[in-house]
Order: C-alpha cells, then structure tokens, then sequence
C-alpha cells in the first residue's frame, strides 16, 4: 500500500549553466541597467575610484562598477549591511547578471565591501550618487519637487 510518498532519490550534483531555471530578470534592474551602460557609469566610477586604488599588481580587485551597483541595490532594496546585500545578490540570479557576474564567479564578500567603502570617501560615494540620479532625471524617471524641512526646537508653554 503506498502512501503517496516517494523513494528518496539521489540527485545528481553537477548542473550545467543551461539546466538553472531562467526566468526573465527584474524589470527594474534590467532597466537600470541599460540607463547605466549608456550613461557611462562604469568608465565613470572607475575614473572616480583610481586614485584610491593601488598602481602595483596585486590581489584582484572588485570593479568599481559592481561595488556601486551592489550598493544600489543594497538602496533600493531597503537592506542596510553588507552581509545582507552580499546575501541577496548570490541568492538572485537576476542580480547577479545586473552585477555582471558569469555563472561561475562568486559574488563579492562583505568584508571586501567594508574594505572597499573604507578606502573610499564619502565625496566619491556621493558624487557617485548624484550622477545615477542624473541620468535618472535624464531618463525621465524622477518627478521629484524640492521639500523644506524645519527642524527648529522651540521653547514649550505647558502651562
């Protein structure tokens, strides 16, 4: 009498690239994406990032392109730390064809993150930032207006 249940079978360890699932990747990254490659983000960034990095041969190092977009999509995914982005981007595969990565590279380690957000500073993050909001703009993906927050503390009159 069976039970519905199956036989533990053994599965085969070995898996070429063309038997993963494919699925279309996200709409938004894809997009992201194709607004990056024509803006000249990587050549740019790189520009950006050459002086903090070593003119000798040494150790590879993670392209400034796949840093940024590795922090971008730590931004738009609301995940604040490193370990977390390093997560999510080996657990998708759509994010690590955004990241450029080929089936058999590994995604970056956090420590290399930290490493790398250490050496660089804040004015190359931020300069980073604005010009991905730029060709944002560009792309007529930002309808923002200017908002004006007073944060003044004043003197309470509870009685």
């Amino acid at each position: 009498m069976s039970l519905g249940r199956r036989k533990e079978q053994q599965r085969s360890m070995w898996l070429s690239y063309d038997q993963f699932p494919q699925s279309k990747g996200h709409v938004f990254y894809e997009r992201l994406q194709k607004i990056l490659r024509q803006g000249g983000f990587d050549s740019h960034v790189e520009n950006l990032c050459a002086p903090f990095y070593a003119e000798k041969l040494g150790r590879k190092s993670i392209p400034p392109g796949r840093y940024f977009r590795m922090l971008l999509i730590g931004y738009f995914e609301g995940i604040d730390s490193e370990r977390g982005i390093c997560w999510r981007c080996s657990d998708s595969l759509s994010l690590r064809e955004f990241l450029g990565l080929a089936p058999t590279e590994t995604v970056p380690d956090h420590s290399s993150l930290c490493r790398i957000r250490q050496r660089l500073p804040l004015e190359v993050h931020h300069e980073m930032f604005v010009f991905v909001l730029k060709l944002l703009e560009q792309a007529n993906l930002l309808g923002g207006k200017y908002l004006g927050i007073d944060a003044s503390t004043m003197e309470a009159n509870a009685g």
